[in-house]
């Protein structure tokens, strides 16, 4: 391992995409301590430190994970990547049911990058909507020296531009550095929480229940990483064609079914559903049943399971559409050993991904309640261990390690994996 890391750095491309990635996470990380012009910060935080142990306390702090700490600051970064995020969710889920937006990605690049054209002026758009709300709420906390109307349009103009400008930085980490830019500044978010959680459990808990949490934490790790890299291996067979004086096909191949299909999508959905309440009685100040919509009672811990139970099928169910896959086998000349081309083909991939859907919900199911279980057992209401974070933390280091390896395999380097290193010999 300390090998191939050092082998990082004798690859003049891969190094200088590194670099440029720690510098681009570096400028991200100080943006996260700019206040937007005209808060009292003390005052801010001190209302947030009240409001974290109401009924939005689970929501503030499930929101201040993902933006990094950014909400406690009230920072220009406040919204993170956030309003990118329910873009490109909406924008998937519009493309399954109109048939314009679904061409516009089979159009090859330039469809794409119409399609992402889109997704950013939705952002903005969202990025505007989110910031006004959130500088609307902030009012009260703002500098004596500014009028309310000055201090909001200020506030939301700031949100709005740090969130572009994330979205600016994410997309230069994916051009010239390692990794899906807008995944890799949520994960440089969620990780730099851990050193505070860490510390926290250090101080509050006793050697032994230390020793239990981070059996629990490395447990969980090890899971994701199994399932996410998990995968039902549908095979293919192409029959031989002669075009010309050229024979083509006569291969086989395989149509992978992930296990998690819908990756952390369910949970995403169905937190935003289920801290629906809460928002909407902080707005109104109106008072919530704990029996009900308490962050954590055992109702909402139900309903909770239930929702990324049906949103794991939903959004797999869009990600692959069983009867575009089978028309897409059938026009290259594939077909399933012992199926038929058409409705048996479609019946039968529809089967395969009903079972192995069941698997992935079951487990997002597990992993989203891990954390609520870990902060009741362990009495520490600040620690976010497991769930939503541990998915997007694991996955996003995945695909960083996958990306460093092919740059290594190609130029001879032997890579962090095995398999890795045997390809680079051959």
């Amino acid at each position: 391992m300390f090998k191939a890391f050092r082998n990082v750095f004798r690859i003049p491309e891969l190094r200088d995409r590194v670099i440029f990635t720690f510098l681009a996470l570096i400028g991200f990380r100080i943006g996260i301590y700019i206040p937007i012009p005209g808060i009292n910060v003390e005052a801010w935080q001190a209302a947030l430190s009240g409001a974290s142990q109401g009924a939005a306390g689970g929501f503030i702090g499930f929101f201040d994970v993902f933006a990094g700490g950014a909400l406690s600051n009230l920072s220009i970064f406040v919204l993170s990547v956030t309003p990118y995020i329910t873009a490109s969710i909406i924008f998937q889920l519009l493309s399954s049911i109109i048939p314009s937006l679904k061409e516009m990605l089979r159009e090859g690049e330039s469809g794409r990058k119409k399609f992402a054209h889109y997704t950013r002026m939705l952002t903005l758009v969202l990025a505007f909507g989110q910031g006004l709300l959130m500088s609307i709420a902030a009012n009260n906390y703002r500098s004596p020296n500014l009028s309310p109307v000055l201090f909001v349009t200020l506030a939301t103009v700031s949100i709005a531009a740090g969130t572009m400008f994330l979205l600016w930085i994410g997309e230069l980490i994916t051009e010239k550095g390692i990794g899906n830019g807008v995944s890799v500044l949520i994960f440089a978010g969620i990780v730099s929480r851990y050193p505070t959680y860490a510390a926290e459990a250090l101080i509050g808990l006793t050697p032994l229940e230390w020793i239990l949490l981070a059996a629990v934490a490395i447990f969980i790790v090890i899971a994701v990483v199994a399932v996410q890299t998990s995968e039902r291996r549908i095979n293919i067979q192409y029959a031989k064609r002669v075009i010309g004086t050229k024979i083509y096909g006569g291969s086989s191949t395989y149509l992978p079914i992930k296990v998690n299909g819908g990756g952390v999508i369910p949970i995403i959905f169905a937190s935003a559903i289920m801290t629906l309440p809460s928002t909407i009685a902080g707005v109104t100040n109106t008072t919530v049943d704990d029996r009900l919509f308490a962050i954590g009672a055992p109702l909402y811990l139900v309903l909770y399971g239930l929702l990324v139970f049906f949103f794991t099928y939903f959004y797999s169910s869009v990600v692959m559409d069983p009867n575009d896959v089978a028309d897409n086998i059938r026009n290259y000349g594939g077909f399933i050993p012992g199926l038929r081309p058409g409705k048996p083909t479609v019946n039968y991939i529809t089967s395969v991904m009903t079972r192995v859907t069941f698997i992935g919900a079951i487990f997002l199911v597990v992993i989203a309640l891990v954390p609520y279980f870990i902060r009741g057992a362990s009495g520490m209401q600040q620690i976010w261990i497991g769930g939503t974070s541990t998915l997007i933390a694991v996955g996003v280091a995945l695909d960083i390690v996958q990306q460093m390896e092919q740059h290594m395999i190609v130029r001879q380097y032997e890579g962090f994996m095995k398999k890795g290193r045997l390809r680079g010999r051959r």
